[in-house]
Parts: structure tokens; C-alpha cells; sequence
């Protein structure tokens, strides 16, 4: 998932689990030091990742003015894909931390810096019509970077990563965090949806996709918005960016506020060119079904997070998506079975309000 950001003037102790790694790091960031300018002894903790990266941030001789490095071990994080995404996202006219260096053997990596203000952080929860400028600018960035799209180049979003993602709900939510069984009629309606969900995700057209598109992920620096934790970028269904930024893993809308935003990207993703439906009906279903994708497959990362890595923090957002997994199933009838299930294990009362029909 995505970086923790610290506090922008409480600097965070640095400390190494490794000492060897520790002095690697000492040896690289003193030899680029004059070149980039860098002040060594400035180093400090920027922020802590959902994965074995985290984030540091150093002065340089020009006041005001830093970098950051990835501390990204080799062993547990292969770095090339950002490398890779970071030159695509600067083809797209997207702000984005370009890579000043990069010790590739070692997993240490400078960046240029895009600030210490998140999207969320200047979000209102409390009145969603004052945020509408910031969503706008998080629209044009994300229609910016599928403009820039090619088949190719990016991993596919394919039937195989969309159902490794979907069996994260079941191995880590349901078995070891609620303790369900997973077999029999459970394994039979999981099945049976899964297979529903990725046909109809794999209908929709394709674009570059980001996979954690959020507020958190966007950063605001003189009305600028740049693009974080991008590593994971695919290509594969165009509504699923659309989905990540309004089903936030952190944040949640009324469904108004929702559906007017998701309008105004539609407009301009066709306005654009870009290949959304003409209809928004029929883009909205879609990009429920792709939201459900993200919440199923979330719920099981942040169960994952707790149990295997001892990070219980990200638990705590679990109910988010199960409400907005509750939601999306209580729309449609082909989802009632996920539904049942779902409350079955969760307590709730099923209300089979369906909206919908087939997709």
C-alpha cells in the first residue's frame, strides 16, 4: 500500500536493524554528497512504508530545499519498476520524484522532493463541496497519465493477477483474521463471484493504471499536484484509478459527492479521448465492480499487514471496506450470494436493496 507520512517538523529518529547496511548507506550518501549538495549529518526519517521501503529526507546547502532517499533493501524490494514508472510518469507531463541516484546493488536511491503536504491532509472531511478543486487537479493528473498509455510496456492487469489479488480476501481476511473455513459452499461462492468480478473488470478498456491512486499518495506543493507510490503501476482496466481516488482506503464519501466527481473524470477522460463508455451508467457499474476488486483485495492486505508483517494500524481501516464491500453487493443481484456471505461473517443484517441487474 502506501508510505505513512511523519509530521512535516518532528524529525524521526534514524536507526538501522543492520549494521552493515547501516555503514553502506553512510559510505553512498557521503560520496554523492558534493555533486547533489547534500548534507549527511540532516538525515532523518521522512516516512514508513506498508512494504520493507521506507523514506528519508536530507537538507542541502540551499536553505529550504531537500531530497529524499529510498532505503528499499534489494533482497525484499526490487526497485526498478519505480525507476521505470518514475521515466513514464515525467513522459506524461505528471509531477513525480525523479531519481538524482541510484546504488542499485545497495537499494539506496536519491529523489527529488515533492513536499510534506498530502491531498488528505488539506481534505475537509466535514465539507466535501470545498475539496472539489483538489479532486479536479488529482482528475487532470490521472487523465494526463492514460493519455500517455501503450500497450507493452507496463505488466498486464490480467485474469491471473486480478484472481491473485481476489484470493487475498479469503487466505488472510476470512481464514486468519475471522477464522472462516474456506471450503465448500464459502469456496463455491467465492469462486463463483471471483470469476463474475474478473470477467467483468477484464471488459472494460485499458489504460496505464497506478493501483493506489489516492489522496494520500497525492502531494500538494504551490498548488501542484505530484504523484506518489507508483511502483506497482499497470496496465489494465481504465476505471480503476477513478475507483481508488473516490473509495479512499482512508477516507469515505456520501455517495453523492462520489458520484459528481466521478462524473466530472468521465467527461474528462472522453473529452480527452480516452476509452471510458458513452454511456455513465454503464461506466459507474463498471467502476463499482473495479472498486469491489480493490476492497476485496485491500481488507486481505491490511489482515496481512497485521498478522504476518506486526503492523495492526492498517487493521483499523478494515470496516471501511467492508462497508463499501457491502455496498457495491447490495446494488447488484449477481452479488447477493458475496453479500450473505459477508454479513454471515460479519454480523450484519443483508438488506438485498438491488439497483442493478447483469452487467
Amino acid at each position: 500500500m502506501t508510505a505513512s507520512p511523519l509530521p512535516a517538523d518532528v524529525p524521526a529518529p534514524l536507526t538501522w536493524a543492520d549494521p552493515a547496511r547501516a555503514e553502506a548507506f553512510r559510505r553512498w550518501i557521503e560520496r554523492i554528497a558534493p555533486a547533489q549538495r547534500l548534507r549527511p549529518e540532516t538525515v532523518r526519517l521522512a516516512s514508513a512504508d506498508a512494504s520493507f521501503r521506507r523514506y528519508l529526507r536530507v537538507d542541502t546547502d540551499t536553505p529550504g530545499l531537500a531530497r529524499i532517499v529510498m532505503d528499499a533493501p534489494p533482497d525484499k524490494e526490487d526497485s526498478r519498476p519505480f525507476v521505470k514508472v518514475a521515466a513514464l510518469m515525467k513522459e506524461a507531463g505528471v509531477a513525480a520524484p525523479q531519481v538524482l541516484d541510484w546504488h542499485e546493488a545497495d537499494g539506496f536511491m536519491l529523489l527529488d522532493d515533492l513536499g510534506r503536504q498530502t491531498m488528505l491532509d488539506l481534505i475537509d472531511r466535514e465539507r466535501p463541496e470545498a475539496n472539489r478543486a483538489r479532486y479536479e487537479q488529482a482528475i487532470d493528473a490521472l487523465i494526463r497519465w492514460q493519455r500517455a498509455s501503450k500497450p507493452g510496456v507496463l505488466p498486464p492487469y490480467d485474469a491471473a493477477l486480478l484472481t491473485r489479488e481476489l484470493q487475498l480476501f479469503p487466505d488472510w481476511y476470512l481464514a486468519r483474521h475471522r477464522g472462516v473455513a474456506v471450503e465448500g459452499k464459502v469456496k463455491e461462492t467465492l469462486d463463483r463471484t471471483f470469476a463474475q468480478i474478473v470477467e467483468a473488470n477484464l471488459s472494460a478498456p485499458s489504460a496505464y493504471v497506478h493501483r493506489d491512486f489516492m489522496p494520500r499518495n497525492l502531494m500538494i506543493d504551490d498548488d501542484r499536484i505530484g504523484v506518489l507510490d507508483f511502483q506497482d503501476a499497470v496496465y489494465g482496466p481504465i476505471t480503476y484509478d477513478i475507483a481508488s481516488l473516490m473509495r479512499d482506503a482512508f477516507l469515505s464519501w456520501e455517495e453523492d459527492f462520489v458520484l459528481d466527481i466521478t462524473v466530472r473524470y468521465w467527461q474528462a477522460a472522453r473529452k480527452a479521448g480516452l476509452p471510458v463508455h458513452d454511456d455513465f451508467g454503464d461506466f459507474y457499474r463498471a467502476v463499482e465492480w473495479m472498486g469491489l476488486q480493490r476492497h476485496l483485495k485491500v481488507a486481505g492486505i491490511f489482515a496481512r499487514l497485521t498478522l504476518r508483517d506486526g503492523k495492526p494500524k492498517y487493521l483499523a481501516d478494515t470496516p471501511r471496506f467492508i462497508a463499501y464491500i457491502r455496498a457495491t453487493a447490495g446494488r447488484y443481484r449477481e452479488l447477493a450470494p458475496l453479500l450473505r456471505l459477508v454479513d454471515q461473517v460479519e454480523g450484519t443484517a443483508t438488506t438485498e436493496a438491488f439497483s442493478f441487474g447483469r452487467m
